[in-house]
């Protein structure tokens, strides 16, 4: 199949369940004289059950990014009762879809650490909100009743709430990305995900963002099993693989993500740094490749490969670099 254009998302699943993409090129057609095929991402999926794979597709001039795969953070804005919140969508362009159905789980986070407080799952068991459907409803609050009283800890304002039944699985392999104004993937689901034999080529941004971001456009959640392996990553924009959760409070014993391992990968840099990650429990890198664009005869470069903050159980190891590399490990 050929998209050659798109006049805004390309494919969006929303609370849809077990969606495939598998050879598709996304790009302009080359008798077109254009060099975009979409207006914004090329593929975006929000509240996703079961699984999302997406293979063996090339990814070519979007005007944001190729794959955005999250959830949605909703602000605690109101405590009607003991089991029952007012929630409600902060980000501007977000309104009017329903986010919650009965026996949903959710899961409280605090937005400062960006970490569940004690005790932090409930289920839903009534929703009045928006329908998606019509307007009879305010479109950006919903009153959620739970099936226990809501935790200690859960702050008007200073809480968000995610539905963690609808967070996928991920596969993400043999695809081409190239002409890329900004991120190549952005993910954030705690379900175990494999990013692999893909090529990077020339990103403008980090090839591989990992938020979870409550502050800006409240897209969930944190990674717990995210497996980044056998890709190649060329003339990429440092950091090429960048973990930046919105924690305003980094403890590197509560880390925002978890489990995160890079192997066996191939990465041909300018002087940028690989891997910049925050707010991380177990971080590997191990089997890599780094070399060099312009080869040994040039001078060194000065930029940091690894940088960390807040982060602990970083293994660096088994890897080949070329000469000329700073391969120090910054971290605080």
């Amino acid at each position: 199949m050929n998209a050659y254009y798109l006049q805004s998302f390309g494919v969006v699943g929303q609370f849809s369940e077990n969606i495939s993409i598998d050879k598709v090129n996304f790009a302009p057609d080359p008798k077109s004289g254009r060099s975009t095929a979409s207006f914004a991402d090329f593929v975006q999926m929000s509240g996703v059950k079961g699984k999302v794979s997406i293979t063996r597709s090339v990814f070519d001039g979007p005007h944001d990014d190729p794959i955005n795969i999250h959830g949605t953070y909703l602000e605690v804005v109101g405590q009607p009762g003991p089991n029952t919140l007012t929630l409600a969508y902060e980000h501007p362009q977000t309104a009017g879809f329903p986010q919650f159905t009965p026996g949903d789980e959710v899961e409280f986070t605090t937005k400062r650490t960006m970490v569940p407080p004690a005790d932090a799952h409930a289920k839903v068991t009534a929703v009045d909100g928006p329908s998606g459907m019509d307007h009879e409803k305010p479109l950006t609050t919903m009153t959620v009743t739970f099936d226990r009283p809501v935790p200690a800890g859960v702050e008007t304002g200073g809480t968000v709430v995610e539905n963690i039944t609808a967070t996928p699985s991920v596969v993400i392999s043999g695809n081409v990305f190239r002409n890329v104004p900004t991120r190549g993937v952005l993910l954030t689901t705690r379900k175990p995900v494999l990013i692999t034999g893909n090529r990077f080529d020339g990103m403008s941004m980090a090839s591989i963002y990992v938020s979870a971001d409550a502050y800006q456009w409240y897209e969930s959640g944190p990674v717990a099993d995210l497996t980044i392996r056998g890709n190649s990553f060329t003339r990429p924009t440092g950091p090429v693989i960048f973990v930046e959760p919105t924690n305003q409070v980094i403890d590197p014993a509560n880390p925002v993500h978890h489990n995160i391992s890079v192997d066996h990968n191939a990465f041909d840099i300018g002087d940028v740094t690989v891997v910049n990650a925050k707010s991380v429990g177990g971080f590997g890198f191990t089997g890599n490749t780094v070399r060099r664009l312009d080869g040994p005869n040039h001078p060194p470069y000065t930029a940091p490969l690894f940088v960390f903050h807040g982060s602990s159980g970083i293994r660096i190891a088994r890897n080949h670099y070329d000469k000329g590399l700073n391969i120090a490990v910054v971290s605080d």
